[in-house]
């Protein structure tokens, strides 16, 4: 199995931090766009972004693009592309076609299917060059790609569309044509078109000094634009598409909000649910808004659950889940419509094992039940502190800690969960635990989503964040419990 992120721990801190990024959620066509004006040198130009994917693919339609990041079109037979394919698992590619005729074809050898982490992507244009393969070159996370299925160079002196006058340029999608257009599902951050320059990957990140696998951001804001480039850094919330380049290369939001801004970002990966972590069962339900969300179907026969991409050992960790639609009242294990909770359970056992509060309030752990909180309505958020240093974990509903529950008690445990079930086997093996989302009923729908801190599911009115300044929560983490982050989990341990 794809074994999930351990405490991201392969982001350090680099000194150049990445504030927001903006999450692309597939179902609502999100892109942003603007018409190229004149450009100051059409041979020449060069695409970097930090992207943490959503899905392996969105849809199967022509040139299998199936989660494209960047994309131009003028019409059918004039477009281009910057795109993971819709394979299983995906390839990047860089695709063009001028005149009704392919002009560049790159399919990476190499798959990317890690949706936990995040990635560098880097496309340097300049179609002067006498050798072919310097005609466009591709980076990602700092190395210079060399190996691909497929390789076609353009001609020399070949204009691809995201350099073409009047053309229209989209992040987030690819046009497609006469046929329908691919949609990005994930998260972009630090989003640089360069005009008349072909940069290196070096231009936008390097490798950090202490741990030089490791690539990482840095300040590129000495580069120059050209005419029609544009820099995103997506930290207005109101203007999304701003241009922080020193251009006035604003792009149009569209079906992007203000709740899109997120704090996941290439310096600091938040925990997200994992497509990839399959349930064992037959009801795998549908990830959404940035992996945050998972609906299971209506009336499946099968159970399902989900797992976050972050497991703990240690330290104290906060996050929050929100029940839209409460089917059905659990009665005991295993019969609960919607049930929250952690585990640290493999992926093909039964989650059972772990420990679960249902929607009536029994909490059950190795299939032993007992009454512990009060029954969940529609719209319930859910808060979950969990203490891995005295092996102890809260279940809070709406800002109140269940059967008077203190997570600041420590060793005591005052309402938490543990104390109520005699068998803890789960918590006290020192194995990871992760956070997890239960479908356990046969009959009605459940939809959990969750908040991480990263980038929530749910609208957030109050914007508390945990002891370090990390996380965008509803209500405020207990004293010492933070969220589930690289940053936190590099300097508090996991």
């Amino acid at each position: 199995m794809p074994f999930p992120i351990l405490a991201g721990k392969a982001i350090v801190d680099s000194g150049y931090n990445v504030d927001n990024s903006c999450r692309f959620n597939d179902n609502d066509e999100p892109t942003l766009s603007r018409d190229i004006g004149t450009v100051t040198l059409a041979t020449k130009s060069t695409f970097s972004c930090w992207v943490k994917q959503g899905k392996e693919a969105n849809v199967t339609i022509e040139e299998a693009a199936g989660n494209p990041i960047f994309g131009a079109f003028t019409d059918g037979n004039n477009r281009s592309h910057i795109a993971f394919n819709d394979t299983s698992p995906p390839h990047l590619e860089v695709w063009s076609k001028k005149g009704g005729s392919v002009i560049a074809n790159l399919v990476t050898t190499a798959s990317y299917r890690d949706l936990s982490a995040w990635m560098h992507v880097c496309v340097a244009v300049d179609t002067t060059q006498g050798t072919a393969s310097n005609r466009i070159k591709v980076y990602v996370n700092g190395t210079r790609v060399t190996d691909f299925g497929t390789e076609t160079y353009p001609d020399e002196d070949a204009v691809l569309e995201w350099s073409t006058n009047s053309a229209s340029s989209k992040i987030g999608a690819k046009h497609g044509g006469s046929g329908p257009s691919a949609r990005m599902d994930g998260y972009l951050a630090e989003v640089y078109f360069i005009d008349g320059t072909a940069y290196a990957a070096s231009d936008f990140g390097e490798f950090n000094e202490d741990s030089p696998t490791i690539w990482q951001p840095k300040d590129a804001s000495g580069l120059t634009f050209g005419d029609e480039g544009f820099y995103c850094d997506f930290e207005d919330s109101g203007n999304l598409g701003d241009d922080e380049s020193g251009n006035t290369n604003d792009l149009t939001e569209n079906n992007i909000v203000a709740a899109d801004q997120a704090t996941d970002t290439p310096t600091n990966n938040f925990a997200t649910l994992n497509p990839l972590w399959r349930s064992a069962f037959d009801n795998d339900g549908t990830y959404s808004e940035g992996n945050c969300k998972l609906t299971f179907t209506s009336n499946n026969s099968d159970r399902g659950y989900g797992f976050s991409t972050m497991g703990v050992t240690a330290g104290k960790w906060y996050w929050e889940v929100k029940v839209p639609t409460v089917a059905r009242a659990s009665t005991g294990v295993g019969d609960a419509n919607a049930i929250a909770g952690f585990s640290g359970v493999f992926y093909d056992e039964d989650p059972s094992k772990g420990m679960q509060v249902g929607t009536s309030g029994s909490m059950n752990e190795n299939d032993t039940s007992t009454a512990y909180a009060s029954s969940l309505s529609d719209n319930d958020i859910i808060m979950y502190a969990l203490d891995m240093d005295n092996h102890r974990c809260w279940y809070g509903i709406n800002g109140t800690w269940q059967d008077s529950g203190d997570p600041t008690s420590g060793s005591t445990g005052t309402g938490d969960m543990t104390t109520q079930i005699s068998d803890q086997t789960h918590i006290n093996t020192g194995e990871f635990i992760f956070p997890f989302v239960f479908d356990a009923s046969t009959s009605g729908q459940s939809a959990f989503e969750m908040n991480f801190g990263g980038c929530s599911a749910f609208a957030i009115s109050s914007a508390a964040n945990d002891g370090n300044g990390y996380g965008n929560f509803e209500y405020a983490p207990p004293s010492g419990f933070l969220a589930l982050c690289s940053k936190n989990l590099g300097s508090d341990g996991g």
